[in-house]
């Protein structure tokens, strides 16, 4: 095996220069995610979760760099690694944790579970199962947000629909398919690809031709950006760039964000494929630490305040595993519900 494909080089982008209430923000809701899925992991080992649950651990520079610089009437498609998605667009934490332990309370009603994380309230449209199935549900939405503005004449600016979607994704048929609509019908979506070097078991060069997908986009004519997925700042800087140019009416851009999952790719996996020495090059790279020493380094917030959102998170983790454990297991008699439109 040629190792050289196996180095990742982190390219560097030019951030933009945010005031301490944001840095503080994006720290926090990172420090959500993690925490958030730590505690998974210990309530599906304790029997409170089943089925497969896929942790984000790691990949949080990605999810809070997009999706906090959204707006509210934006839009989020997600993969089976969906939990700290839906935790940055704003998804309660007690709804989702609800929905792991498939409780009625839950966000889908105790009906989806890990992977079907979903919710209208907060224009989150869902995890979803199955590779690729998310791009086409993102481009009818970025569809909609187009057809209400040119056709139905509605005011406001051009919602913009993010869909993300993994490495191994980009071999599938709708990535190409959906590329190419996108760029045809100008539709403000922005493709985010988590490149964490594996799909499942597979490592990333040696199950594609071209291992660099954002020159991917050159074929169909839409940017295409390579980030280094560990560093929040610029993640959220070329996010900030793709979403002016979809609000604008000037079509959709790729970002692949290099990326690494610390964990297997679920809590089933033994994690067994990858070396110890590549899991360590990555640890070291830790999005959150790097933002934390980024913060107090440059004076923006003292360790003290930093612990204290450490403290605050913990407490909204360990209140919506109490909500979850006190809330109603779903009815037998309502297994029919929530089939039908009519049933919502």
């Amino acid at each position: 095996m040629d190792k050289r494909k196996r180095k990742v080089i982190l390219p560097t982008t030019s951030i933009i220069n945010e005031d301490k209430s944001t840095l503080l923000m994006l720290y926090e809701d990172m420090l959500l995610g993690r925490y958030f899925e730590d505690m998974c992991a210990q309530m599906y080992y304790r029997g409170k979760m089943f089925g497969f649950v896929h942790l984000y651990n790691g990949q949080e520079a990605v999810s809070t760099g997009v999706i906090k610089a959204l707006m509210t009437q934006d839009y989020v498609c997600s993969t089976y690694r969906d939990h700290v998605h839906a935790l940055s667009k704003g998804v309660p934490p007690n709804l989702v944790m609800a929905e792991l332990f498939g409780k009625e309370t839950g966000c889908s009603r105790g009906r989806g579970g890990s992977m079907h994380i979903f919710s209208a309230a907060h224009n989150f449209l869902g995890g979803f199962a199955f590779i690729g199935e998310g791009i086409p549900v993102a481009i009818g939405s970025a569809f909609q947000s187009v057809y209400s503005k040119q056709l139905l004449k509605k005011d406001g600016l051009l919602s913009v629909t993010v869909c993300f979607f993994g490495d191994g994704t980009t071999n599938n048929g709708q990535f190409f398919e959906c590329l190419n609509m996108a760029v045809l019908w100008k539709l403000p979506v922005i493709f985010v690809v988590e490149n964490n070097q594996w799909a499942i078991g597979m490592a990333h060069h040696r199950s594609t031709s071209s291992p660099e997908i954002y020159k991917k986009a050159q074929a169909f004519g839409l940017p295409g950006v390579e980030v280094d997925g560990m560093d929040v700042l610029s993640v959220r800087s070329v996010t900030i760039e793709a979403i002016k140019r979809a609000r604008q009416g000037q079509g959709p851009t790729l970002i692949e964000a290099l990326t690494y999952r610390f964990r297997g790719h679920s809590l089933a996996d033994p994690d067994e494929l990858r070396s110890r020495q590549e899991k360590n090059a990555w640890l070291a790279r830790d999005p959150i630490q790097k933002l934390r020493k980024y913060i107090f380094n440059n004076s923006f917030a003292s360790k003290y305040e930093l612990d204290n959102i450490d403290l605050k998170v913990k407490q909204i983790i360990d209140d919506s595993v109490n909500f979850a454990l006190s809330s109603p297991e779903p009815r037998i008699e309502d297994l029919k519900l929530y089939l039908f439109a009519e049933d919502n």
